[in-house]
């Protein structure tokens, strides 16, 4: 029975786990978005961007007036320094491609790591002269 050499288990980890720190689920971020935005902010210290204003809220002075506060703490933490920036902007990221892109992507280092693993045992089992 095949074993994989040292070289060969290499391959097959490294892609296996790209694929599944990549792979976008159907709703949601990948694992990899989602480390990335914990890791920046595990805590969750920092604070979020608040969602627009209604447009129901007609005249509500106090419900504007919390709003604004909250954008005013947001922009107050954000101006701190370029770290904090840099983690603010990275703790909202997303995946950088489409679904559909990065899952033919994933496909096809996939079938490349298996190609390259099957060219590994080809010339590994050969008879050396």
């Amino acid at each position: 029975m095949w074993q994989p050499n040292r070289a060969q288990w290499s391959i097959i980890w490294t892609v296996a786990v790209l694929v599944i720190l990549a792979w976008p689920p159907d709703t949601g971020k990948s694992l990899a978005a989602k480390g990335v935005n914990w890791a920046v902010d595990p805590g969750g210290a920092l604070p979020t961007l608040p969602p627009p204003l209604p447009m129901a809220l007609d005249d509500d002075g106090d419900a504007v007036t919390a709003h604004d506060m909250l954008e005013a703490d947001y922009y107050r933490v954000r101006s701190r320094s370029a770290l904090t920036r840099w983690r603010m902007d990275l703790r909202e990221a997303g995946d950088p491609f489409d679904r559909q892109t990065v899952r033919q992507l994933l496909v096809g280092l996939a079938v490349a790591g298996a190609l390259l693993t099957w060219r590994l045992h080809g010339t590994s089992s050969s008879p050396r002269k």
